[in-house]
Formats: structure tokens, C-alpha cells, sequence
């Protein structure tokens, strides 16, 4: 048997020490944790894949939390299936000892753990639906009092406009004028655009 460890975080800015300390703990090798820096809204992950490849008979996984696992309520359970059904190997979730496959083998068992894996599956897509709804929300209310997203736009300087004058004038190749005002073609295209309409 082989202990390994499953840790995910949704981004590069947040950190992962909290799991990493848990899985430490229960004395897993530091070859054997994976970890993901990604959304758990799918499971198209390049080390959740590869540890599942990994995965042997008798082989114990463990994860913190099962939000950790992933946050979509239908592929959590099609995994815990893959993961203890498919590849025959153990699952403990080590926050919930309810969601540990080496006990509770006997028909009351499983459907305590069936049971607790569904309502906590649920519940971490829920959250992740309030997250998105949160974010819209937020993104809304910065966008009503002002407050621009993306770069800031590149003032159109006099040189600028006798540029795109040239190049429509087929005076001046693109190359010439992207590599003259150092920005990228879809920024001169949407200058050349807003050029049009005021002309």
C-alpha cells in the first residue's frame, strides 16, 4: 500500500500550507502529494491526473477537505467512484471521518459515507455558485461607481493619429506602426476602429 495525497488551491496567489501541513501529518512522502494550483469547477487537472494514473489496489489517498477534491457535485461522485470503485484504493477526508473508505466496509457503512459525500459534494458546489454570484455582483457594483477593469487605455497621441492616417492612406505598413508605438495589433485595431467612427 501506498500513501498519497491530493492538494488544490484556486490560484497561483493563495496558499497551500494549511493542506500541505495536514498531509505531512499522515506521513506522506513529499513525491507522493500532488497539487494543483486551479478552479475545482472540473477535474481537467495536470497532477490530479496523474495521480490518478498512479493509483493501485490497497493505495490510501488522502485530502483535506472535499472542496479540496473539487467543487462540481456530479464529478465528485463520478471520482470517489473512479478513485475507490475503478482503481480500488482507499479515500479519507481528513476533516470528515465519516469520508474514510477503510472503515464502516458493511452496507451501514457505505451508505452513511455515500450519504455524507453527497450532502458535502452539494455543498461545495453551492459555494462555488455563490462565489461566481458574489463576484458578478461585486464586478457590477465597481462597474456603477466607476471603477474601469482591464489596462488603462492608451491616450491617442497626434503622432498616433497621423499614423493610422497613413496607414490608411497606405503610406505606412502595420508592422511599421505596431513596432513604432509599441502595442499589440488588437490595441491598433481597436484604435483604427474608434478612428473610423469619429471620421
Amino acid at each position: 500500500m501506498k500513501k498519497y495525497a491530493y492538494v488544490r488551491v484556486s490560484s497561483q496567489e493563495q496558499n497551500e500550507e494549511r493542506q500541505m501541513i495536514a498531509v505531512r501529518e499522515k506521513e506522506v512522502s513529499e513525491k507522493n502529494i500532488f497539487l494543483d494550483r486551479q478552479s475545482g469547477k472540473d477535474f481537467e487537472r495536470p497532477q490530479y491526473k496523474k495521480l490518478i494514473r498512479k493509483l493501485k489496489p490497497g493505495d490510501l489517498l488522502y485530502i483535506l477537505s472535499i472542496d479540496r477534491l473539487g467543487r462540481n457535485y456530479g464529478e465528485i461522485q463520478e471520482q470517489w467512484r473512479i478513485i475507490t470503485k475503478e482503481k480500488g484504493a482507499d479515500v479519507c477526508v481528513i476533516d470528515m471521518p465519516l469520508l474514510d473508505t477503510r472503515q464502516g466496509k458493511d452496507l451501514m457503512g457505505t451508505f452513511i459515507a455515500d450519504l455524507v459525500l453527497q450532502i458535502l459534494s452539494f455543498a461545495a458546489q453551492n459555494e462555488r455558485e455563490n462565489i461566481r454570484v458574489r463576484q458578478a455582483q461585486g464586478i457590477e457594483a465597481a462597474k456603477n461607481r466607476g471603477v474601469r477593469f482591464g489596462r488603462p487605455e492608451i491616450p491617442v497621441s497626434s503622432e498616433l493619429i497621423a499614423a493610422i492616417e497613413a496607414y490608411e492612406n497606405n503610406c505606412m505598413s502595420l508592422e511599421n506602426i505596431l513596432n513604432n508605438y509599441n502595442f499589440s495589433r488588437s490595441t491598433f485595431y481597436r484604435k483604427l476602429k474608434k478612428y473610423r467612427e469619429n471620421n
